[in-house]
């Protein structure tokens, strides 16, 4: 009787620090939100109670995974990779770019829009496409145009919007005076055109 009691004590001693670490855990460590995935039907069920939030649902999940980086499995095995890892980005994007293509679909749903243009494209059509683009955006006039752009858009307008928002004590909605802003230097730098949409009476 001695000998089994201390046999469940030894026992129980060695066990301890395996049962602490492991409710340590299971309390401490953010639980995994990753969609289950059924045969056939991949994630459907997950997709579908998520369809009304789908971009946020989506970051939630990223942002309970380990690496940043989940596979959604889609009805009938079709994956998709989610990622925000930086290091997978510029892996996929800039020194690997070459591997992964854009495909049939993407190309033949895209062409209306982009052509044979650098977004639409791969391989070595890509590669002259993208050193073209490069040298062009790389000149130092271009550079000039486009300082010479933003800084009027903001001393001409988005400075001076802001100067009155704060001297009224108004309430503005910051992210779509920044989306204004974009817009209109988008329009000059790239059409020559200014639809003054950051204009206060807009």
């Amino acid at each position: 009787m001695i000998i089994d009691l201390e046999f469940s004590t030894s026992l129980l001693i060695c066990l301890l620090p395996f049962l602490l670490i492991f409710f340590v855990n299971l309390f401490n460590s953010k639980s995994t939100k990753i969609p289950k995935s059924y045969p056939i039907i991949g994630s459907y069920f997950s997709i579908l109670a998520n369809k009304h939030r789908r971009i946020q649902w989506t970051s939630d999940v990223i942002q309970t995974t380990t690496n940043l980086t989940f596979t959604l499995i889609r009805p009938f095995g079709f994956r998709q990779i989610f990622t925000a890892n930086p290091s997978n980005v510029q892996y996929i994007l800039k020194t690997h770019f070459h591997i992964y293509q854009k495909g049939h679909v993407f190309k033949s749903t895209m062409a209306d829009l982009l052509g044979d243009g650098i977004f639409n494209v791969d391989g070595e059509i890509w590669k002259y496409q993208r050193q073209v683009a490069s040298h062009e955006f790389n000149t130092k006039s271009l550079r000039k145009f486009v300082e010479t752009v933003v800084d009027a858009e903001l001393n001409e307008r988005l400075i001076p919007f802001l100067a009155v928002a704060a001297a009224e004590k108004k309430v503005v909605d910051f992210q779509d005076i920044l989306q204004r802003f974009a817009f209109d230097n988008i329009c000059k730098i790239a059409f020559g055109y200014d639809p003054a949409y950051l204009l206060p009476s807009l």
